[in-house]
């Protein structure tokens, strides 16, 4: 089970977590977690691309060095990578010093501040050991890409029902996230634009002071 929308008391409970950007732009930031993957990343860099819009991809280290030149790619356009561990590995299983060595495996191929625990579970000592290194980006809303129990349509409401200025929406560019992902994104992007809304970087939070 998961919440589509994190409510305010969540976000108040972990707040040292970044859950949304407070921005009174209309702007979102729009997150791509799993990746990169051939079969799906370059076409999510094709429609942004197309849209004018900028993302940040928290990215798994095996697949970055596995498709290196993808991961060019999404620095190349301007995008952010974050962090997402090695293996993709879930925080609350983990011993702390495999957990650990395990971001900074990832970390070895690729430097960022912005970090997303897989599947959103960490442990408050693990946190703690990372805090000063990185900044742990959580969200606002989830598309619910990754459920295989949900139709595309729900996929697409899930978004355009509930997202405001400074949200950070989570999508999944990965092959189990493939159908519903390229059937609601495009149906994101479109809304968001028809309603006047841009989607920017993470950087580009940190670059104009709505995230310290």
């Amino acid at each position: 089970m998961y919440l589509v929308k994190t409510p305010p008391l969540i976000k108040s409970l972990f707040n040292d977590f970044i859950w949304d950007i407070d921005t009174d732009e209309k702007t979102v930031f729009l997150t791509f977690d799993d990746g990169p993957v051939p079969d799906v990343t370059p076409w999510v860099l094709d429609i942004l691309k197309e849209y004018g819009f900028k993302a940040t991809f928290f990215c798994v280290g095996e697949n970055v060095e596995k498709h290196y030149d993808i991961y060019q790619r999404i620095l190349a356009e301007g995008h952010t990578v974050g962090n997402h561990t090695y293996n993709h590995i879930n925080g609350w299983f983990e011993d702390n010093t495999v957990y650990m060595d395990n971001i900074l495996k990832c970390d070895a191929l690729f430097s960022t501040y912005f970090f997303r625990p897989p599947y959103g579970k960490i442990k408050k000592s693990q946190y703690t050991a990372l805090q000063l290194h990185k900044s742990v980006v959580m969200w606002d809303i989830l598309s619910g890409d990754f459920d295989t129990s949900i139709t595309n349509e729900k996929c697409l409401s899930n978004v355009v029902d509930h997202y405001k200025s400074g949200s950070v929406i989570v999508f999944h560019d990965s092959l189990k996230a493939k159908d519903k992902l390229m059937y609601a994104l495009p149906g994101v992007l479109e809304h968001l634009t028809d309603h006047g809304f841009k989607s920017e970087s993470l950087d580009y939070a940190m670059e104009y002071g709505q995230l310290v």
